[in-house]
């Protein structure tokens, strides 16, 4: 808390997410379409190295909407979590144990 009774912690998120950009998901029949909204870049900032839409296992992809940090945390424990399961089960993971470890994680 401030002196003035305001938490941070909540400021600093809602800052997160307007600062986010948009994410949109379509599911067909036998495919799957991600789009992210791509911002303007700041002059001195690659613009190849922004990336929305990441690899997490073989043939799962995931897109965000909110900071490029906090996105890369969850990606790379998410991918350790891929080949882990890779390791006991013998079996790629499934969209369904991806998706439930994700949520799990950000709970």
């Amino acid at each position: 808390f401030s002196p003035d009774g305001h938490l941070f912690q909540v400021e600093y998120a809602l800052e997160a997410v307007r600062k986010g950009t948009t994410t949109v998901g379509v599911r067909g029949k036998d495919c799957v379409i991600l789009a992210v909204e791509k911002r303007a870049t700041p002059k001195l900032q690659d613009p190849r190295t922004i990336r929305k839409i990441l690899m997490v296992d073989g043939d799962i992809a995931l897109a965000f909407a909110g900071l490029n940090a906090d996105a890369r945390v969850l990606v790379n424990k998410t991918r350790i979590e891929c080949q882990s399961y890779r390791l006991n089960v013998e079996d790629a993971p499934t969209v369904d144990y991806v998706a439930r470890y994700i949520a799990r994680t950000q709970q």
